[in-house]
């Protein structure tokens, strides 16, 4: 007899994660114990349902496979629980297995800068303990989430294409749960008898995303009939595609659209489609300096006017101290 569908479900899902990770290193010199793969678990459902499927997928690969767990220190006996973790992963046969303490800063928000601070600390022990990746548990019903929480932003399809499969430097940082509902990585854990341990701030109201997992989409559910967390997830992957392939329009374009000096001519940045042009505009305040995670798309739009509805206006100031400003026939972006 074999396993309960949930842990056969979370199983595969990790095995095919699992094959794209040494089909993307098999031209990389590996260590001859094999690769090293990594969980970052936090105890949760989620991602103690990975820990689990990972410790029990790698080894039938040549894969070793250890974990790692972050300490944010925003709760009392925090550091506790993330030593139950380390326990629970070591239990599992998961090696090497560390927790990470970090401290939070306040930039963008709580929630902003406790993500900003683990995914430093989870860079920092990758490239240190020489992981080719690192797992994380995000679900479909975080795609949905994470979905919703573009669209209110406004900041356009980019935003509305969630989390993707594979992201960060050399594609270090994996998903193999995107495709998997939350409930099933929950029985998943309930039916193999591992300890979850559910963090009171996923469930506390002064949390954007809390509110929008315990309030808002069931709202939209009931309103709208089951399904909903699946066609938003449907719609991270097509606004992908979509995002994708005018990224790489706006790469190209950009190298038709600057001066000899490097400057930004504006009468050609007119003549390009407005989404295309804008992606030019955004990158071209990224590089200048304005932190990624604070340009919206009102910044962007403030920016396209003195384009496309030039009349004089003064220079716009941009997130990260970037002044945004036409000279000459010229869009001039730099550091204030």
């Amino acid at each position: 007899m074999g396993p309960h569908p949930a842990v056969a479900a979370i199983r595969l899902a990790v095995r095919r994660v699992l094959h794209d990770i040494l089909t993307d290193n098999s031209t990389t010199e590996l260590p001859a114990d094999g690769p090293l793969v990594l969980v970052a678990c936090s105890g949760g459902a989620d991602s103690m349902a990975l820990a689990s499927a990972l410790a029990f997928e790698a080894p039938k690969l040549g894969i070793r496979a250890g974990a790692v767990t972050v300490d944010h220190g925003l709760q009392p006996g925090s550091d506790l629980r993330a030593a139950e973790v380390v326990v629970r992963m070591t239990a599992l046969g998961l090696s090497p297995v560390e927790s990470l303490a970090v401290t939070v800063g306040r930039e963008g928000g709580p929630e902003a800068a406790a993500r900003d601070a683990r995914y430093a600390a989870l860079d920092e022990a990758a490239q240190r303990l020489g992981a080719s990746a690192v797992l994380l548990g995000h679900t479909r019903d975080d795609q949905a989430e994470t979905v919703l929480l573009g669209l209110a932003r406004g900041s356009g399809i980019r935003s509305l294409s969630g989390m993707a499969e594979t992201s960060g430097v050399a594609g270090r940082y994996r998903r193999p749960f995107l495709g998997v509902d939350r409930q099933t990585a929950r029985k998943a854990c309930m039916v193999q008898s591992l300890p979850v341990w559910d963090d009171p701030h996923n469930a506390d109201p002064a949390y954007t995303r809390s509110r929008l997992r315990h309030e808002g989409l069931p709202a939209l559910e009931k309103a709208l009939g089951k399904g909903v967390v699946e066609a938003l997830a449907r719609t991270a992957q097509l606004s992908r595609d979509d995002a994708d392939a005018l990224d790489s329009w706006a790469a190209q374009a950009e190298t038709t659209v600057r001066d000899d000096t490097g400057l930004l001519e504006c009468a050609k940045l007119f003549a390009l489609p407005p989404a295309v042009r804008r992606r030019i505009l955004r990158r071209a305040a990224i590089d200048a300096g304005a932190p990624a995670g604070s340009l919206f798309a009102r910044h962007i739009e403030e920016i396209d006017r003195l384009i496309t509805g030039w009349r004089g206006q003064k220079a716009i100031n941009l997130p990260g101290r970037v002044v945004a400003q036409r000279q000459g026939g010229r869009l001039v972006i730099r550091q204030g």
